[in-house]
């Protein structure tokens, strides 16, 4: 069975964000709103169906996917892309591969004590947040 997600979690550490949007081709203007920014994680999983939930005072991002299955992922409130999304466990991780325009695309979440740990990757960028639970 995998590491339970289920939480609010709190933004406790988020390095190198800036770099990863640059990474994306987002906009100065929005990078410099983004990494002023302290998002909320708010994660609800049942089986192989998750809900994650990024709500922030700027813009909220949700994700709603079965593990496992392969969907189109509408990114228009990060970077306006569309890309072709697969959500799995390896483990106690859970791992996104984003197949689109942008090479290496995707994400990991892994938790270690009450802590949610989320590794964000575009074009060799790697971001690093970290948010403990409420």
């Amino acid at each position: 069975m995998p590491v339970d997600l289920n939480g609010y979690w709190k933004m406790i550490s988020n390095d190198n964000f800036e770099e990863y949007l640059k990474a994306l081709d987002v906009n100065v203007a929005i990078r410099k709103i983004a990494t002023l920014l302290k998002p909320d994680k708010d994660i609800s999983h049942d089986g192989d169906h998750v809900v994650i939930k990024t709500l922030s005072t700027f813009k909220n991002y949700n994700m709603d996917f079965h593990v496992g299955k392969e969907f189109e992922e509408d990114l228009s409130g990060v970077d306006d892309r569309k890309c072709m999304t697969t959500i799995s466990w390896e483990g106690d991780n859970l791992v996104c591969v984003q197949k689109g325009e942008k090479e290496g695309r995707g994400w990991t979440h892994w938790v270690e004590g009450d802590e949610l740990h989320l590794e964000l990757r575009a074009c060799g960028a790697v971001c690093k947040q970290v948010f403990k639970k409420t």
